[in-house]
């Protein structure tokens, strides 16, 4: 967790219901991001969503990094306050909205937004004060 815990530059804890990290433009805040998203799905009960979760989180902060120079932030709302839904965000400096794309057989990229439009309940993106946030619900089994 050491070198994880690195990545992370905020942290902020709204009543148990709702928690936000923010983790610096750097390779590392992939595995970051994932490990949080896990931990916090296992504190809440929830290690039926952590996989998925956990996977979307990596595609979404990884095309981030891709573009972002800034940091990246990624927040989870617990089901207990959407019913039954888990929402995940992830903000980033830049303003301009991704693009879903069809991935060819031999592309080493372009599948993130594919697999979380089909593996999420539904997902989009939105302008920030500073940047973008594409989000996605998973539905509690």
């Amino acid at each position: 967790m050491g070198h994880a815990a690195r990545e992370v530059i905020g942290v902020i804890d709204t009543e148990g219901d709702c928690v936000e990290w923010t983790f610096s433009a750097e390779p590392g805040a992939v595995r970051a991001a994932r490990s949080a998203v896990r931990g916090r799905l296992h504190h809440w009960g929830l290690d039926c969503l952590a996989d998925i979760a956990a996977l979307l989180v990596s595609e979404l902060v990884t095309n981030a990094l891709r573009h972002a120079t800034g940091p990246i932030g990624v927040r989870l709302v617990r089901p207990a306050r959407l019913g039954g839904v888990l929402l995940v965000e992830v903000s980033d400096p830049i303003p301009d909205f991704p693009r879903e794309r069809i991935a060819a057989p031999e592309d080493e990229s372009g599948r993130g937004l594919q697999l979380v439009a089909h593996s999420s309940r539904r997902w989009g993106t939105r302008p920030g004060g500073a940047g973008k946030t594409v989000w996605f619900e998973l539905a509690v089994p």
